[in-house]
C-alpha cells in the first residue's frame, strides 16, 4: 500500500482514516531523547574500555572449521567479519555467537573471540529475526490503532504482539491494511539500536506504559536490562535483534484474537495479532505451501474425522478421548510403561491437591504461580498440582534412605492443570489438563553420568519407535537463577560431558535453563520437517536442598542427592497431536485405533464376519466390521481405505467354509486368502513388534 505525507501524518492509502500513522507525540519525543542520550553514554563509556582492552587493541577471532582473523577490540563487529569473509556471509548472517553467547552483529568484539555467524536456518537466527519481526509489529500496531504495546514476543512458529485498545477490537478486516503498513516500516530500513537500561532509567524510559512497568517491576532482576529501539518503539527485550528492519523481506499478519493481562488493577482485555516475517517472497510462499499441507494434516480435524476426541466449552482446555483417541492414548503410556520395566522405574501415584507451602518450599510458587490453579476449601487455600516434582520429593523424604537405594527412579502419569491464558489453548498443543511420562531420578554425585547417559538412551530409543529424528539443546542458567554460580557452573559442565559422549550433534541455548537447574533440551523433527518441543532432562541441585533431601552415605554420614528431571514423550495431549499430524492419520498399526475392517462380501456371510471381528478383538486387535446392506463391495473396500484402517479383511461363502479371510492393505495392496487364525498371529506380531511399517511386512 503506497504511503503519503500529508500535514505530518503518515497516512496509508485505502485504510480508515483512524488507521494512521502521527508525527511523533511531546511525550514519544521525550521519551526517544532520553534513549539517545543514555546510548551515547554507554557509547562513550565503551569507548574508555574500562577493565577491558583499550579500543583497538589487536584480538585474535576464531572462526569454526579453525580459521583466523585478525581484529580491534571495541571496533570490529561481527558484521564486518561477515563482509570480510564474501560469499553472501554479510546478507544471510543474523546474528552472531561470541564466545557462546548470541548478540547483535553490530556489537564491538571486546576480546579474543570464538566467533560463530548464524542465519535463518538455525534456530538462533530465526528466533532473532522472528523477535525482530514482533518489534516491528508492535510498532506499527501502536500507531496503526493508537495502541499502547504490552508485549511482543517471538514463539517456535512466527511472533505476536499483545496490545491494549480499550475496548476496541482487532477487526479481520483489517489485517491486510496492518500487513501492508508494516512492510511499508520494514522497507524504511529502521535500525535496532540497542542499550543497557538501570531499573531507574527503564523506569523513566516507560514511565507512559504501566505494561511494561509491571513487566520491569517482576522480571528484572539484574541491575540492568536490554532495551532495543526500532523507529518511535522502545522494548524491553534481551535481544539479540537484526540489524535493521530492511533484512524483514517479507511479512505475513495471521490473526487477531483476544488476551488479557493480569496486573494490579485486575485482569485486562488486550488484542493479541499474531504474524510471520521470513529473508525473501520466496521463503514466505514455501511457507505458505507448508501451512496448506499442514492444514490438511490438523490434528484438530483428524481428531474430528477419525472420532478420536473433542473439546467443549463446559470444560475449556480439556480433552474429551473418545474411545479411539483413548486406544493411542493409552498405547502410548502402555508402550514408556514397558519401557520403565526394562530399565529400572517405579512408577507411583500422588495426589492432584495441594497447599501452596509446597509450592514456596519448591521455589514454583515464586515463579509460577499465575500458572496454578487455586481455590479455597473452607479457610484453607488449595493449588492443583501443575507438575510432579515436589511430591516426588516429598515420597523421597518420607523415611529415611540409603546409598543401597539410590538410584532411585520415580515415575509418575498423574494429572496435571496449568493455567494457559484462553488466547493460547490450541487444541492438543496447549491445553489445561494433561498428563506426562513425568520422571524424577534421585542419585549420587558419582551416579550422575551413568543416569545421564541412560536418558539419552531412553530418548533415543522411544523416538526410533515413534519415527522421530531429533536435535539436543544444552540449555543454561537464566536470568533469576536459583543458588549459586559455581553449582550452575558444575551441573552444565556435567550435561555437557554427557551431550558429548552421546555422540549426536548439540548446540547451546544460553540463558534457556529453568530456574532450578540446566537441562537438555529434546525437539523432534516430524514427517513435515516441523520441529517440536517435547522431551526433557533437567538436572537440579536446589530442589534437593531446598526440600532437605538426604540419605546415609555408604561410610554413615548424611549425603544430598542429585534430582535429575525427565520427560521422553511430555505431555502425552501434546505427542498425539505431533503424531496425528506427522503420519496425517494414517497411524502405523501399533498405534493405530483402526487397524482392522472387516467386510462381509454380502448379508448372508455378516455372521461369519461377526465371528472373524470377535475372534480378532479376542486376540486384542482393534476389528470393525461394515454391516452397511446398502454398499457395494468395492465401496465398503473403499470406505474403509479413505478412513485408514491398516487392513481390510473381506469375507464371502468360500472365506466361510475354509476359515480364512482375504487380506487388502489400506494402500489396496491384495495380500491374498489368509487363515484366520494366521492373520490374527501376525497381526498380533506385528503389533508388539511396534514396526512403523506393517503393510508391507505382512
Amino acid at each position: 500500500m503506497p504511503a503519503a505525507r500529508t500535514g505530518g501524518r503518515l497516512l496509508f492509502a485505502g485504510a480508515p482514516r483512524r488507521h494512521r500513522v502521527s508525527g511523533p507525540e511531546p511525550r514519544l519525543t521525550e521519551r526517544l531523547r532520553l534513549f539517545q542520550q543514555l546510548r551515547a553514554a554507554q557509547e562513550q563509556r565503551d569507548g574508555a574500555g574500562t577493565g577491558r582492552p583499550a579500543p583497538g587493541t589487536p584480538i585474535r577471532i576464531a572462526l569454526p572449521g579453525g580459521g583466523r582473523l585478525p581484529g580491534r577490540a571495541l571496533q570490529t563487529t561481527p558484521f564486518q567479519v561477515a563482509a570480510q569473509l564474501g560469499g553472501g556471509l554479510a546478507e544471510a548472517a543474523l546474528v552472531a555467537r561470541v564466545n557462546g553467547t548470541l548478540q547483535d552483529l553490530d556489537r564491538p568484539l571486546e576480546s579474543d573471540t570464538d566467533l560463530e555467524l548464524l542465519d535463518f536456518s538455525t534456530p538462533e537466527g530465526r528466533a532473532a529475526f522472528w523477535q525482530s519481526g514482533a518489534c516491528v509489529l508492535g510498532a506499527v500496531a501502536e500507531q496503526f490503532f493508537g495502541a499502547t504495546l504490552c508485549s511482543a514476543q517471538a514463539t517456535e512458529d512466527g511472533f505476536f504482539c499483545d496490545v491494549h485498545m480499550g475496548q476496541r477490537t482487532v477487526q479481520r478486516g483489517e489485517l491486510p491494511a496492518l500487513e501492508d503498513a508494516c512492510a511499508a516500516f520494514a522497507r524504511a530500513g529502521h535500525r535496532f539500536e540497542r542499550l543497557e537500561a538501570t531499573r531507574q532509567q527503564l523506569a523513566e524510559l516507560f514511565k507512559d506504559n504501566s505494561f511494561q512497568l509491571q513487566q520491569i517491576k517482576e522480571e528484572v532482576t539484574s541491575p540492568t536490562a536490554t532495551v532495543y529501539r526500532c523507529g518511535p518503539l522502545l522494548q524491553l527485550c534481551p535481544g539479540p535483534l537484526l540489524r535493521h528492519t530492511g533484512l524483514i523481506a517479507a511479512l505475513r499478519v495471521l490473526t487477531s484474537s483476544a488476551a488479557f493481562w493480569q496486573g494490579a488493577g485486575g485482569r485486562q482485555s488486550l488484542q493479541r495479532l499474531t504474524a510471520v516475517a521470513f529473508p525473501s517472497a520466496q521463503d514466505l510462499a514455501d511457507w505458505q505451501q507448508a501451512q496448506d499441507e499442514a492444514a490438511l494434516r490438523d490434528h484438530r480435524r483428524i481428531g474430528r474425522e477419525q472420532e478420536l476426541f473433542f473439546f467443549h466449552k463446559l470444560s475449556p482446555g480439556s480433552c474429551f478421548f473418545l474411545p479411539r483417541g483413548a486406544h493411542i492414548y493409552n498405547t502410548l503410556v502402555d508402550f514408556i510403561r514397558s519401557e520403565y520395566q526394562a530399565r529400572g522405574f517405579c512408577e507411583v501415584v500422588t495426589p492432584n491437591v495441594f497447599s501452596p507451602r509446597l509450592w514456596e518450599l519448591s521455589g514454583h510458587w515464586q515463579h509460577y504461580s499465575t500458572h496454578m490453579f487455586s481455590f479455597t476449601a473452607g479457610t484453607e487455600t488449595l493449588s492443583l498440582k501443575p507438575m510432579n516434582c515436589p511430591a516426588h520429593c516429598l515420597m523421597f523424604a518420607h523415611r529415611p534412605r540409603s546409598w543401597r537405594e539410590l538410584p532411585l527412579r520415580l515415575a509418575d502419569f498423574g494429572v496435571l492443570h496449568r493455567n494457559e491464558p484462553p488466547g493460547s489453548l490450541t487444541g492438543l498443543t496447549r491445553v489445561r489438563r494433561f498428563q506426562q511420562d513425568d520422571a524424577h531420578i534421585f542419585c549420587t554425585l558419582e551416579q550422575l553420568e551413568g543416569e545421564i547417559d541412560a536418558c539419552l538412551d531412553f530418548v533415543r530409543t522411544v523416538y526410533a519407535v515413534l519415527g522421530f529424528s531429533f536435535r539436543l539443546a544444552l540449555a543454561t542458567r537464566p536470568p533469576g537463577f536459583l543458588g549459586d554460580p559455581e553449582t550452575w557452573d558444575r551441573a552444565e559442565q556435567q550435561l555437557e560431558r554427557s551431550l558429548r559422549a552421546f555422540g549426536q550433534p548439540w548446540e547451546l541455548s544460553p540463558g534457556d535453563g529453568a530456574f532450578y537447574g540446566p537441562k537438555i533440551d529434546i525437539r523432534i523433527r516430524d514427517a513435515l520437517g516441523r520441529q517440536h518441543q517435547c522431551g526433557t532432562i533437567q538436572l537440579d541441585f536446589q530442589m534437593p536442598e531446598r526440600f532437605g533431601l538426604e540419605y546415609a552415605s555408604a561410610t554413615g554420614g548424611p549425603a544430598r542427592p542429585v534430582l535429575i528431571h525427565r520427560a521422553v514423550l511430555g505431555s502425552v495431549e501434546r505427542m498425539v497431536a505431533v503424531l496425528a499430524e506427522s503420519c496425517g492419520g494414517r497411524w502405523p498399526l501399533w498405534l493405530s485405533p483402526l487397524q482392522a475392517m472387516v467386510i462381509p462380501q454380502a448379508p448372508e456371510v455378516e455372521d461369519y464376519a461377526r465371528e472373524v471381528q470377535a475372534v480378532l478383538r479376542g486376540g486384542g486387535v482393534v476389528a470393525d466390521l461394515d454391516g452397511d446392506a446398502g454398499a457395494t463391495l468395492a465401496r465398503k473396500i473403499r470406505r474403509a481405505q479413505l478412513a485408514h484402517y491398516n487392513f481390510q479383511l473381506v469375507v464371502g461363502r468360500r472365506e466361510r467354509a475354509r476359515g480364512t479371510v482375504s487380506v487388502r492393505t489400506r494402500d489396496n495392496r491384495q495380500l491374498g486368502e489368509r487363515d484366520l487364525r494366521w492373520v490374527l498371529r501376525r497381526l498380533r506380531e506385528l503389533r508388539d513388534a511396534r514396526v512403523p511399517d506393517a503393510e508391507e511386512r505382512f
